[in-house]
């Protein structure tokens, strides 16, 4: 499984450097068209992506028949790179995606040796490899005795405030260490797993809505509805509610994975804690 995780952890590393050189080279043409450029470089706004578009036009019409990109003294720009420089950059940046195009082909290649993807994730409307592959690599089920053993290692559990679990220090617990000289010690440490958090909330509850008409969607617009019309909640913004119905989304994706995921390593299968605890039975539609 540390292969496994090597392999995603790797493949996010180079996305996330493409990221960024692919917005700081948005951003430096966007001055030279005389716009405005972008502060985040988290991810490439559809402005960013459209110039991103246009400049590998450009590029592979300048390299058109060329068997090796021109030195300097050979450089011919257009009206889009007009300089070596630039021209480099771009360069630079398409080797990037071709690099993290490799990594996810790579991965696509031993996500069959997992049952659980073979058997379960591949075929959910929404989960491509690279969440497959986080999602595999970064949860050890055998140390999940119950869904909320996963809830809580997600970070979607709510902490002893009656908030949901974050970062702050309220949130945080005692761990031990050993320091660098060797003495025992403890600092204070948040309790999941935040690259896995990021990804499941940040990223797969919204390729759920992507995906349109499938069963996680629904669960969220049901959850989102029943939310509207609780008075409890009747002076909660939008982004409130709206958020609450991601997380239960993706506490709901979870129970489904505990469920498949332990029989197939034949390990035994614990009801949900409401079931179990409070004798209230999930309904996927409620």
């Amino acid at each position: 499984m540390n292969n496994l995780k090597t392999v995603v952890r790797g493949m996010y590393d180079v996305q996330k450097i493409r990221v960024m050189m692919g917005n700081r080279i948005v951003a430096n043409f966007k001055v030279k068209l005389g716009q405005q450029p972008s502060k985040s470089e988290d991810e490439i706004d559809a402005e960013g992506k459209a110039i991103l578009a246009d400049l590998r036009r450009s590029f592979k019409k300048i390299t058109d028949g060329v068997v090796a990109y021109p030195k300097r003294k050979d450089f011919k720009g257009d009206e889009l790179i007009s300089d070596f420089t630039e021209f480099v950059l771009i360069a630079q940046y398409l080797t990037l995606e071709q690099q993290e195009q490799q990594h996810l082909k790579n991965l696509k290649a031993v996500l069959d040796d997992y049952a659980i993807f073979s058997l379960f994730l591949k075929d959910i409307k929404g989960i491509g490899p690279a969440m497959a592959g986080v999602i595999i690599s970064e949860i050890d089920i055998a140390k999940a005795k119950y869904p909320s053993s996963l809830w809580a290692y997600a970070g979607l559990d709510v902490a002893g405030d009656g908030r949901g679990r974050s970062r702050r220090s309220e949130h945080q617990i005692k761990r031990k260490y050993q320091n660098s000289e060797g003495e025992d010690a403890e600092r204070n440490s948040i309790t999941f797993n935040p690259f896995l958090k990021t990804k499941l909330v940040g990223v797969l509850a919204s390729s759920f809505l992507r995906a349109g008409d499938n069963k996680y969607s629904q669960i969220y617009r049901d959850y989102k509805n029943r939310l509207e019309n609780r008075p409890d909640l009747a002076e909660s913004s939008k982004a409130h509610r709206h958020n609450m119905a991601l997380r239960y989304m993706i506490k709901m994706f979870l129970i489904d994975l505990y469920n498949v995921w332990r029989p197939i390593e034949g390990l035994p299968v614990s009801s949900p804690y409401q079931e179990a605890k409070l004798g209230h039975k999930h309904s996927r539609a409620a």
